[in-house]
Parts: C-alpha cells; sequence; structure tokens
C-alpha cells in the first residue's frame, strides 16, 4: 500500500499563539526544532509538508519534504485539499501535526486496515489520523476533534480505532507542554 505522511504546517513567526504568552519563549524557534522533528522521524516515508508560506516550503524542503502548497486560510480546509489532492497519488494517509514532542516511530508504523486517530494527552485532540484516501473524510480539526472525527468515521460507517496511550500524544500548544520536552 502506498502511503505518505502530510504535515500541515503555519509560518514559524505566527505559529503556536498559545506559547506566545510567555514572552520568555523563542515560540518561533521552537515550532520550526518540533516540525524538523516531526519531519525526519517520519522518514523514510515520503513526507508531505503542507503550507502557504515560502519560508515553510523551503524549510521542508532542506529537510528532505515535498511540499503541496496550500492557499486556505484554515487548518481543516489545508488538509482537506492535501487529502484531496494527494488520493490520486497514495493509499493511504497518515496526517500528523507538526508540534509533537515525542515523534519517533512515525516512519515505520504500520496502520491498520480503516482510520486510526491518535487523541492528544487529553482525550479531546486528534494529533495524527491513519486514513484511507478514498473516503469522502471532511476534517475537523479544532477544539474536541476527536470526538468530531469519530463522529465523521461513523457517518461513513468505516472502520475505525481510537488510540490513547501512544507516545504522539503529546503535542506542544501551551508553556507546561514543554515540560519533559
Amino acid at each position: 500500500m502506498t502511503e505518505a505522511i502530510v504535515v500541515p504546517l503555519k509560518r514559524f513567526d505566527r505559529a503556536k499563539e498559545r506559547l506566545r504568552r510567555d514572552a520568555r519563549l523563542d515560540v518561533a524557534s521552537i515550532a520550526e526544532d518540533l516540525a524538523r522533528g516531526v519531519i525526519t522521524s517520519s522518514q523514510p516515508r515520503p513526507v508531505i509538508v503542507v503550507s502557504e508560506d515560502p519560508v515553510v516550503a523551503r524549510f521542508a524542503a532542506a529537510c528532505g519534504a515535498e511540499v503541496w502548497q496550500s492557499s486556505a486560510s484554515n487548518l481543516n480546509d489545508a488538509v482537506q485539499g492535501a487529502y484531496v489532492g494527494l488520493g490520486e497519488r497514495f493509499e493511504r494517509l497518515i496526517i500528523v501535526h507538526g508540534d509533537l514532542r515525542h515523534p519517533e516511530g512515525l516512519g515505520s508504523y504500520e496502520p491498520l486496515p480503516g482510520i486510526t486517530f491518535f487523541a492528544d494527552h487529553h482525550g479531546k485532540g486528534t494529533n495524527v489520523v491513519a486514513i484511507p484516501t478514498q473516503l469522502d473524510f471532511h476534517f475537523a480539526y479544532g477544539a474536541d476533534s476527536l470526538r468530531r472525527h469519530v463522529n465523521e468515521a461513523q457517518r461513513l460507517n468505516a472502520t475505525y480505532r481510537v488510540v490513547t496511550t501512544s507516545p504522539w500524544r503529546f503535542d506542544v500548544d501551551e508553556p507546561s507542554d514543554l515540560d519533559g520536552a
């Protein structure tokens, strides 16, 4: 089965709004370091970074990733566009947030049939989604995305599972999320 990892990334100078509340943090550097870790850990699989920003595109290319140029104004539209557009090339996508603290193993992960949702450490967000590309799936990132993604899988009568114990459950949104990083 042909698979690729898709990593949507915002401009580093605008990413991680909640981290920016702590003026002592160099948030752009933190966002870049986290993204580099996700891209590197996703290889040797094909890695496709979805972004509207030319700086992020150059960064992604330098890390060995392909770039999917997006003009979408939000995460859901950017991921949806890549999901539909890449469906002709890949049978399955593994969509990964670019802010995982512990992305190790992404490149060797072997998804089971159907959809797999990897919950965040709060059990409400969706940090990683492994999904076949031939579904009429509509992404619903944002508050309580895990529940909305499960509802979407149920709407499609798709086989799905939710993983709550993965190291991929730790993303970085708040300054306290950096503890132990």
